[in-house]
């Protein structure tokens, strides 16, 4: 089993990619909102009952790609590298994958804030996450998340697994270049 992590920043295209690489390989695709979305027709978010839920179906959907030698997964999600207890969190979800000894690669985009608020609100975006239908709350979690958190490496904020990364600017690339791309650099099977 190969574990695809794609991380990054709201908005910066990681549904869209994940999407790409699942469409031209044998990799399916677990996107962030594809456990939050469900999840909020039940409870609000980041109540107990969310934040436990959301995190068990994560590692259990590992647990059975393992399990069930699924040739990949392609998972999805935001990551505040600057917040210890986030790591841990990336960290326990992926251990299932990890003690199998399956392959993990981090891919992480990147995108700066203005291309990321234009893309907020995009058809693409609002069929798959109808939590962002208010574009106005959604543009303004971008910015807020941006200055809260620091969800892409760099100087300041290196990448803090022992796990091979690497980045990809897709500030100026479509989804599916980017995949192309990420396919290209992991081989992954077409």
């Amino acid at each position: 089993m190969h574990l695809v992590v794609l991380f990054g920043p709201q908005a910066v295209g990681k549904m869209s990619v994940g999407r790409e690489i699942a469409s031209r390989t044998t990799y399916r695709l677990l996107h962030n909102h594809a456990t939050i979305e469900p999840l909020l027709e039940v409870f609000d978010w980041g109540t107990e009952p969310f934040n436990r839920l959301k995190r068990e179906f994560r590692r259990r959907v590992i647990e059975e790609a393992v399990a069930n030698d699924l040739p990949g997964l392609i998972l999805t999600f935001a990551w505040a590298l600057d917040v210890p207890a986030d790591t841990a969190e990336v960290e326990w979800m992926i251990a299932p994958a990890v003690e199998a000894g399956a392959r993990i690669d981090f891919v992480e985009l990147y995108a700066d804030v203005t291309v990321r608020l234009a893309r907020e609100g995009t058809p693409e975006r609002l069929a798959a996450k109808p939590s962002k239908r208010d574009t106005e709350w959604a543009r303004g979690d971008v910015i807020g998340s941006n200055e809260r958190w620091e969800l892409s490496t760099g100087p300041e904020v290196p990448f803090p697994l022992d796990l091979p990364h690497f980045v990809i600017d897709n500030t100026d690339l479509s989804a599916a270049e980017v995949a192309e791309k990420i396919i290209a650099r992991l081989g992954l099977p077409g």
